[in-house]
C-alpha cells in the first residue's frame, strides 16, 4: 500500500491546533485546482466555504492569474483581484468544498473551535493521467487522456 505524505510539517509542529484533510485523485483539471487554491489560502474556514458556493452558484467569479490567456474579463474583478481575467470552474469548486467541509468535521472531532479556524496551507498536485485511445477510421486513434488531481488542506485555529 502506497502511503500519502503532506507537502508541510505545520500540522506535525502543532498537533493540537490543527487539522487535516486530503483527496487523492479527483477527478479535475490541475490548473484549475492551483488557482482555486490559490483564492482560498489565508482565508478563515467558513469565509472559504461561503466563497466555494458563490463559485457553484456561478455569483463570484475566480481571479486567474497564472493560466489566463485569452480569458475573457469578469464583471467585479478590476481592482480588487488585481487581475480581471477569471472564470467559473463549477467542478473544481465543488470538490473543494468537499474537502472544506471533511477538514472541519475532522476539526470539530479534535474540538477545534470552528469559527476560528484560518486555512494556513492547501495545495493541489497533479496526479496520475488515465489514458485511453478510442480507435478510428483508415486504423487511426484519437486519445482521450484524463487528468487527475491530488487536493490537501491544513486548518489552524487561531486567536
Amino acid at each position: 500500500m502506497p502511503t500519502w505524505h503532506y507537502s508541510t510539517d505545520i500540522a506535525e509542529k502543532y498537533p493540537e491546533k490543527t487539522a487535516k484533510a486530503m483527496i487523492w485523485d479527483a477527478p479535475i483539471s490541475p490548473k484549475e485546482a492551483t488557482e482555486v487554491a490559490r483564492e482560498l489560502r489565508g482565508k478563515g474556514l467558513e469565509d472559504a466555504i461561503k466563497y466555494l458556493k458563490k463559485v457553484i452558484k456561478m455569483e463570484e467569479p475566480v481571479p486567474l492569474r497564472r493560466y489566463n490567456r485569452k480569458v475573457a474579463h469578469k464583471r467585479g474583478l478590476g481592482a480588487k483581484a488585481k487581475v480581471a481575467s477569471g472564470r467559473y470552474p463549477v467542478k473544481t469548486a465543488k470538490y473543494f468544498l468537499k474537502l472544506l467541509t471533511n477538514v472541519r468535521a475532522n476539526a470539530e472531532g479534535k474540538g477545534l473551535e470552528v469559527e476560528k479556524l484560518k486555512i494556513v496551507h492547501i495545495a493541489s498536485h497533479k496526479g496520475m493521467t488515465i489514458k485511453r485511445w478510442m480507435p478510428r477510421a483508415y486504423g487511426r486513434a484519437t486519445p482521450e487522456f484524463e487528468k487527475r488531481t491530488h487536493l490537501e488542506v491544513i486548518v489552524m485555529e487561531v486567536e
